[in-house]
């Protein structure tokens, strides 16, 4: 039996923010991406939601020896659901065992200005998608994403989000404008 995977689809796409093994690129049929406040979280972070009509990208990585307290823990606010392998699309002939995290539907909410979305959180996935998808991902990023009408902090100059990483000009310019181009 291979070890089980996970499908990140935010910050779990930028592999500098973690060390799980053999990270694939991946899409999942049948799920909607969407920004929200969790009551375990001061602020909005994305999460995923069954929707037959969506199908968003991401990334697949291996959990060694099935191992999941540490992603357990990093995901605190979330619970892992297993994907059906028939709505994986991954280009490899492996089969295997898969989860995803998401929000518990009774604790969280949609986000707002005490909980908002943190600009640093949102360079870092936005730099994960773009280094693993090309600019198409970003496009395809924000495009299955629910909720850009949420308030967005800008913490960049003192980030907030742990993870946080250094983006080039160019990645900041690239978020930026996907932002202008997406925000209400």
């Amino acid at each position: 039996m291979s070890d089980p995977h996970f499908f990140g689809y935010g910050s779990l796409v930028n592999a500098a923010t973690h060390s799980y093994p053999d990270p694939l690129p991946a899409t999942v049929i049948g799920w909607r991406r969407m920004w929200r406040h969790t009551k375990m979280r001061e602020v909005a972070y994305l999460t995923v939601a069954p929707d037959p009509a969506c199908t968003i990208q991401g990334l697949i990585a291996q959990v060694p020896d099935n191992d999941w307290a540490a992603l357990d823990e990093r995901e605190y606010a979330y619970f892992r659901t297993p994907v059906l392998p028939q709505t994986i699309a991954l280009d490899t002939p492996r089969r295997m065992e898969v989860q995803i995290y998401q929000t518990r539907t009774d604790q969280d909410a949609a986000p707002s200005v005490r909980h908002p979305i943190l600009l640093s959180y949102l360079d870092v996935v936005v730099q994960g998608y773009l280094r693993v998808f090309g600019e198409a991902g970003v496009q395809q990023f924000f495009q299955t994403t629910s909720g850009w009408d949420a308030p967005i902090r800008n913490d960049r100059a003192a980030p907030i989000y742990p993870r946080a990483q250094q983006l080039t000009a160019t990645e900041t310019l690239l978020v930026d404008e996907m932002l202008a181009a997406h925000v209400k």
